[in-house]
């Protein structure tokens, strides 16, 4: 990482969620200005809390179905850098609350642009939605940016809506603006302080901590697995570039190397080798749709940023592993996660 963060004013929404703590963790320890924008954190733990954020940066609770409340965030921060991170997340709880899914997640990123177009001095707006924008047809090829959007479930096509609000702000509004808007779109991630409820790694530590075997509900899908930190670089690369006024396309796919495609038993499996335990099967085929093939391509990533990622399957396994184990044995969560950054900084 370059000096280019010192001082800058970098408004991150989403702040108090998982990425969005790690972010503004590496953004702090990079001598950026953070401010935040979010709802409180839905988790008990939380990261947000855990590496004690509130106290040092920016923190403001505030809702981006609201258009009011982004708008005065916008205005009072005057960002040089957004990150938008802000959005319901989650496939199985977009079943259950479809309309507050796409009213954060179409609306919510609708309120964000409208406010940046109030903004009068350059700014970088890099807007984060999913690998899971693309019309899915579940085939081993990796999808391309230009792929076609679509979406199964409601989180999927909220997020591939969200997508097109950005594409239409971007040519209606922004085409000779001094905000410059990219979006990114990043595989499944995982990383250490993820406490959300459905996802593998936090219910394999949940499970792991409580001397429990781990349920499987899809062991055979396979996924485009990555640290958090990897997309988080290409997000931090992606806003340099764009705030140095340097050619980019209009969305990045930022993901792992091929090989790392797997599927969740491989997943665990690699796993358990860091933190013993058992996992069962309980795959359901009445269950609700969930992809089960999905992989991106990251040729476009790698040409125009330099993007490549630093840690491979098992070297991100390991430390996420690393990170909910040791905590669980009492390590200071944010010493952990200071030292995940400063190593994955070093790696080459």
């Amino acid at each position: 990482m370059t000096g280019f963060w010192e001082g800058k004013r970098v408004l991150v929404t989403g702040h108090t969620g998982f990425k969005g703590s790690w972010l503004s963790q590496w953004l702090l320890m990079r001598g950026a200005q953070v401010f935040g924008l979010a709802l409180v954190p839905d988790t008990d733990p939380a990261l947000f809390d855990q590496l004690g954020l509130a106290e040092r940066l920016d923190h403001r609770i505030g809702d981006i179905r609201d258009p009011k409340v982004v708008a005065d965030r916008v205005a009072g921060v005057r960002p040089e850098v957004v990150f938008h991170l802000a959005a319901q997340p989650l496939v199985l709880a977009s079943y259950d609350d479809p309309l507050g899914t796409w009213a954060s997640n179409v609306m919510g990123t609708a309120h964000v642009l409208e406010a940046l177009r109030g903004l009068d001095a350059p700014c970088a707006a890099v807007m984060i939605t999913t690998d899971k924008v693309y019309d899915n047809r579940e085939w081993v090829h990796p999808y391309r940016e230009s792929d076609p959007l679509g979406g199964h479930d409601p989180y999927s096509a909220s997020k591939a809506g969200s997508e097109l609000v950005i594409a239409s702000y971007r040519k209606s509004f922004f085409g000779d603006h001094l905000v410059r808007v990219v979006s990114a779109r990043a595989g499944n991630v995982i990383g250490g302080g993820d406490w959300a409820a459905h996802r593998i790694m936090p219910d394999l530590a949940r499970a792991l901590g409580a001397g429990q075997a781990l349920g499987l509900r899809n062991p055979g899908a396979v996924r485009p697995w990555q640290h958090v930190l990897e997309p988080l670089s290409g997000y931090m690369t992606l806003a340099e570039r764009a705030l140095a006024g340097d050619a980019l396309a209009d969305s990045y796919n930022l993901g792992p190397e091929t090989c790392d495609v797997r599927p969740v038993r491989d997943l665990v499996d690699t796993a358990l080798r860091h933190w013993p335990g058992d996992w069962r099967d309980m795959s359901d085929p009445s269950a609700r749709h969930e992809a089960g093939l999905l992989a991106l391509s990251i040729e476009q990533a790698r040409r125009d940023l330099g993007y490549r990622p630093r840690w491979d399957f098992e070297t991100g396994v390991r430390h996420t592993v690393e990170w909910y184990r040791d905590v669980a044995q009492g390590a200071d969560p944010t010493q952990i996660t200071t030292a995940q950054i400063a190593a994955f900084e070093a790696a080459q």
